[in-house]
């Protein structure tokens, strides 16, 4: 068991700055009896389209004050304990398996399950994120529950085929045939993963796990990946979603490690793009919203919050957050879309269905999970800076 994560001064550096304005629009406490404001910190991928309409009225008046957030394990942490994000987000919405650092802190609270109701009736909780599993470490920490899972996916890559023909494997990011025309992610939990999960199905390394390599693991990843660089493998490494999506509908590469959104923008633009179903597997994940430790919050903002993560384990907002984003969400999310056709129209139904069976899929295949937070993190990102700095 590792120690506790608790941040040093040193560490609180200029990432603290990303507090910056969205910390002073969400910090309004609303006067007592009045309808609820709950600051709710999202990366991107939470936002049904600006539409909380539905969770007001469910709520007597509610609302939502969204706020953009950094997804960077190292960023979210500043902006909590520096950033004074613990005095003014009720909740966060960021990639799971963040519970270690965020517990340790003491920046985020349990979940009580009993005040969300639609807990029990989500069956991916209990399928693919029980304790005892890997999904659970994406909502848990030492048999505790501290995130409600909002949505769920695993990642490959993205190929144009009438460049390359099929593809179905992570080697693919590496072959000399496309040497010049590949694109990394900037993300040691994503590409680095992904390239571990290569290198030892291929039995080109040594790797008992890639969900959390020992340092000599990582540092073996990131020489293979020096290597390729050096030979002019990689024609960009990209940090942004719309980065990404230029790459592929500007044809500029021909393999791309992305995430499946980023096949459904391209496609929005008239590009070919596909995402592999590669045979090592996928990279799997769940985003997990966390009940900020917040002193200043009082019973009713509190109540507010938890019925807004119950709002999201929900038939509506599944249904649109699959429908928007491309992941999978909840069981109620694809029988609210076929059932409501005045707000879901039958081709949207049938898009929604098919995303939920897809990645459905996905885990059944398997591959790794997501690591958010490895027991070598300090080794993880030093042997990140190097694979950049080559």
């Amino acid at each position: 068991m590792m120690g506790k994560c608790r941040i040093g001064r040193r560490d609180l550096m200029t990432s603290a700055l990303l507090g910056g304005a969205g910390l002073a629009l969400a910090g309004r406490f609303a006067p007592a009896g009045a309808a609820e404001t709950v600051s709710f910190a999202d990366i991107g991928v939470g936002d049904p389209g600006g539409d909380w309409s539905r969770y007001t009225k469910a709520t007597g008046g509610d609302t939502v004050s969204l706020v953009s957030i950094g997804n960077a394990p190292s960023a979210i942490l500043n902006v909590l304990v520096a950033g004074g994000g613990t005095k003014t987000y009720d909740l966060i919405n960021i990639v799971g398996g963040m519970q270690k650092p965020l517990v340790d802190n003491d920046l985020i609270e349990p979940i009580d399950t009993a005040r969300i109701p639609n807990w029990s009736k989500d069956s991916y909780i209990a399928e693919f994120l029980k304790k005892g599993t890997p999904g659970f470490d994406f909502i848990g920490y030492e048999g505790k529950i501290y995130g409600v899972p909002t949505v769920l996916q695993g990642d490959s890559f993205a190929y144009l085929p009438e460049a390359t023909g099929p593809l179905d494997s992570y080697g693919a990011l590496f072959d000399p045939k496309w040497k010049g025309f590949v694109a990394l992610e900037d993300n040691y939990t994503t590409a680095g993963q992904k390239t571990a999960l290569y290198l030892k199905d291929s039995k080109q390394a040594t790797i008992n796990d890639p969900a959390n390599m020992s340092e000599g693991e990582i540092k073996a990843v990131v020489d293979f990946l020096i290597a390729k660089k050096k030979e002019g493998q990689f024609r960009t490494i990209w940090s942004s979603f719309e980065q990404a999506v230029n790459l592929i509908t500007s044809k500029e590469v021909k393999v791309i490690d992305c995430w499946e959104p980023m096949v459904f923008a391209a496609k929005k633009k008239g590009v070919d793009a596909v995402y592999a179903a590669p045979k090592e597997g996928y990279l799997l994940w769940a985003m997990a919203a966390y009940l900020v430790k917040n002193p200043g919050r009082s019973a009713a903002r509190t109540k507010a919050s938890y019925e807004l993560l119950d709002f999201m384990l929900g038939g509506w907002y599944g249904a649109k957050i699959t429908e928007l984003r491309g992941y999978m969400t909840n069981p109620e999310g694809p029988a609210y879309a076929k059932a409501h056709p005045d707000e879901f129209p039958a081709d949207a139904a049938q898009r929604i269905a098919a995303i939920d069976a897809g990645v459905k899929k996905k885990f059944e295949k398997g591959g790794t999970w997501q690591q958010r937070w490895p027991t070598h993190v300090e080794a993880y990102e030093s042997e990140w800076a190097r694979f950049k700095a080559a």
